[in-house]
């Protein structure tokens, strides 16, 4: 295997296992031990290592080794370590914490959207809209997944905020996590459709508080689903 496929190899197998909890805060990263375990090159370790350094999972320190870090030390809105958080047993209450921050977010950047949105971006929430419809019935799947993403991203790009549309990774992490997680309905809520349209219908009247308000019910609708799935999975 190249260095660079054996690097991200490295890199996504330990981050994993860190995001999961399999490897637990404070335990060591032996390099012996791990230039074993992939036949791989002290260079190749060091390299993933940095990664990982980077995103907070780990730290390096002198006559000590490699160090797994505390969850408060990670990137908190990196793509990499929501996913690998979410595969782990504390992915009900970050996914609470992430609708939250949501809550806060969105719609705000409705609310701007409605003031900075460009022509395009008008039509491309109408065509996140479409799709959403196209595929409502099977909304637990990754088609309309992929619409619902691009309604938001969209909708993030459109407020000409850039540190709203830089938080973007988590509301896909939410949006991701309900579908990979078998926490979103096979039938979309036709409620939820509705407000989706109507988010796009505000934005483009220029209706800054109709955007905003459609938006703070999305979330609402979002989360409270969630939290019954998440309930109904958890009964005997």
């Amino acid at each position: 295997m190249a260095q660079n496929a054996l690097h991200d190899v490295i890199v996504e197998r330990w981050g994993a296992d860190i995001g999961a909890g399999r490897r637990a805060p404070g335990s060591r990263i032996i390099m012996d031990e791990a230039v074993s375990e992939f036949n791989a090159s002290r260079s190749a370790i060091r390299e993933a290592v940095r990664v990982l350094e980077s995103l907070g999972l780990v730290a390096s320190r002198q006559r000590v080794g490699i160090l797994v870090q505390p969850p408060e030390a990670w990137s908190p809105y990196d793509e990499r370590v929501l996913r690998w958080r979410l595969d782990g047993p504390g992915r009900a209450e970050l996914l609470q914490s992430l609708s939250e921050l949501r809550g806060a977010v969105e719609p705000v950047a409705a609310r701007l959207a409605a003031t900075h949105a460009t022509p395009e971006q008008c039509g491309a929430l109408t065509a996140s809209i479409v799709g959403m419809s196209s595929t409502s019935r099977s909304a637990n799947a990754e088609e309309y997944l992929a619409h619902d993403i691009a309604f938001h991203t969209t909708l993030l790009q459109a407020s000409g905020n850039i540190m709203l549309s830089s938080l973007a990774p988590m509301v896909l992490a939410v949006l991701e996590g309900r579908t990979h997680h078998a926490l979103m309905p096979r039938t979309a809520d036709p409620e939820a459709l509705r407000l989706h349209a109507e988010v796009a219908a505000s934005v483009q009247a220029r209706d800054p508080g109709a955007a905003e308000a459609a938006m703070r019910a999305i979330v609402a609708e979002s989360s409270a689903a969630m939290e019954a799935m998440q309930t109904q999975r958890e009964e005997p």
